[in-house]
């Protein structure tokens, strides 16, 4: 994480495929490359003063904090032009002042291995859920977080790769298309054991 103290802060507004997130691109670096935390709600940022901060506005329904952007998910009933130049000013403010982004000691989630996250599995069921991380990490990982999210595997078995969507992705009307149309078929192109693509953790 860099030190953000005595830094002028530049924050820019990316529209993404989910029309309730918008993601907040910055020029300082908020988590190490790769790693992510989703914040569903106040409750779940107890970790992370700058989120908790973010919830205080009443239509914040989501955080998600990654390398150098925060997305943030509204509720429906409010256009964005009214909100982004209010976000905008508030990040700026808060990182150029080295308010805490993280509680010390703090560390984010780091991407799941094949190992990690199957338990006792067969050689080759290892061997492919392998393949298919290094696809989520190298290929498909890159593409999300550009529209805010974040996707990490979970598992693989019998065909099926479950996968975790965070951020942007969460609620998106497009998800179950990327998902399908964009996840699974590069999947199965690459890796022809897997037959499905299945997604924990987000609502489509």
């Amino acid at each position: 994480m860099l030190d953000n103290k005595e830094k002028t802060v530049s924050v820019y507004a990316e529209a993404n495929p989910n029309p309730e997130s918008m993601k907040f691109v910055m020029n300082v670096g908020l988590l190490p490359d790769g790693q992510s935390v989703d914040y569903p709600n106040l409750e779940s940022a107890a970790d992370s003063p700058l989120a908790q901060e973010l919830f205080n506005f009443d239509y914040v329904s989501r955080v998600f904090i990654a390398s150098n952007f925060v997305t943030v998910t509204k509720a429906a009933n409010i256009e964005w032009v009214k909100l982004i130049p209010e976000l905008r000013t508030f990040l700026k403010s808060y990182v150029e002042a080295g308010g805490p982004i993280f509680v010390e000691g703090f560390q984010a989630n780091k991407p799941a291995t094949s190992t990690e996250s199957n338990g006792e599995v067969s050689d080759d069921d290892a061997a492919i859920a392998k393949k298919v991380t290094d696809l989520l990490e190298n290929y498909v990982r890159p593409a999300v977080e550009q529209d805010g999210g974040n996707i990490s595997f979970k598992s693989y078995k019998d065909g099926v790769v479950t996968v975790h969507l965070q951020g942007s992705c969460s609620g998106c009307p497009s998800a179950t298309v990327t998902l399908k149309a964009g996840i699974e078929n590069l999947l199965k192109r690459m890796v022809p054991e897997v037959q499905e693509v299945v997604a924990d953790g987000v609502t489509i």
